[in-house]
């Protein structure tokens, strides 16, 4: 049977929370109504008060409630209802988790949940993509699935790890994606790539959302004769150079994706990783795909005309292709 995203991450945080006792949920709605996305319906009832927590709204409570049970022994996966709000927390996050172990070698065994991105015509308070906040932190790790088996995965591997995990989990993918999962129980390692479609053209470096974006355009790619090899990155702290690196190598052209906006993004690090370390390979100028520079449109024509899709990306991989 098939298991959606949404369901996947559901399935990760119920076997966290029968596995280990110490692990508890907490964050606005998450109880009695389940989520704003339904993703803990039915959590309040199995798992009780005490484990379900439901706070007021107010993103720096649950960050501060956070970090203190973690520093405690707990182990804490605070909702954050939408990415755009943990702003609001953001000070506790980069200016006390993520510097604890740092500072006097303290652990704190948080996952913080962020449901992220555009394409719900959310406007432009709730379909940011504020990874790289975070990313740039020394102290965080920071995970963006785009596969439902990966989402199961990487919440488990987040929940079990001794410091604080920001988890992006993108809206447009909670229902649309769907996967068999195994029966037996895993985790998927934070820290490595994947290379989900081997080619020998091109190299589309991406994650989250922009995964399905890449394979689309690889595919009508592929009818028109070219190899394209998608990697997706899925951990963006600490980030899989490596598997980057080894892709643009073999193809000896890269072309840089993601939904985040321009300026600042992913796509300047690994362009600056990439010149670094195989530039003498590379027989093509780096290119990028990604959103302008704008807040996130609520028209849903202009939200379309915002973000990265498969035409835009089959048009620069033409040109690279070409050059």
């Amino acid at each position: 049977m098939s298991t959606t995203y949404l369901e996947a991450i559901r399935q990760g945080l119920w076997e966290e929370m029968e596995r280990d006792p110490n692990v508890f949920l907490l964050g606005e709605d998450i109880g009695v109504y389940g989520g704003a996305f339904k993703v803990t319906a039915g959590f309040f009832e199995h798992f009780g008060e005490k484990r379900v927590v439901d706070t007021p709204i107010s993103e720096a409570a649950i960050v501060g409630a956070s970090i203190g049970a973690g520093l405690m022994g707990l182990r804490p996966v605070a909702e954050m209802q939408f990415a755009d709000f943990i702003s609001c927390g953001f000070d506790q996050i980069v200016n006390f988790a993520a510097k604890c172990r740092y500072r006097w070698g303290a652990s704190v065994p948080m996952v913080v949940r962020a449901p992220s991105g555009g394409g719900i015509h959310g406007g432009p308070y709730h379909s940011q993509n504020p990874e790289m906040w975070f990313v740039r932190t020394p102290g965080l790790k920071v995970v963006a699935p785009a596969t439902a088996y990966d989402a199961k995965g990487l919440i488990k591997s987040a929940i079990r790890d001794n410091d604080p995990v920001i988890y992006f989990e993108h809206k447009g993918l909670y229902r649309r994606i769907k996967e068999d999962l195994p029966a037996e129980e895993y985790t998927v390692p934070i820290g490595l790539a994947k290379v989900v479609r081997e080619g020998r053209d091109l190299s589309i470096i991406t994650y989250g959302a922009m995964v399905w974006v890449a394979l689309e355009a690889a595919e009508k790619l592929s009818a028109e004769g070219a190899s394209v090899e998608v990697v997706d990155l899925r951990t963006l702290l600490p980030l899989d150079r490596e598997t980057v690196c080894a892709s643009v190598k073999k193809t000896s052209k890269a072309l840089l994706l993601h939904e985040d906006t321009r300026t600042g993004g992913m796509a300047g690090e690994l362009a600056a990783s990439i010149s670094e370390s195989v530039f003498d390979y590379l027989d093509a100028p780096i290119l990028r795909v990604t959103a302008p520079d704008t807040p996130v449109p609520y028209s849903p024509p202009l939200e379309d005309a915002f973000l990265p899709n498969a035409e835009k990306v089959v048009e620069k991989a033409r040109w690279l292709l070409r050059y």
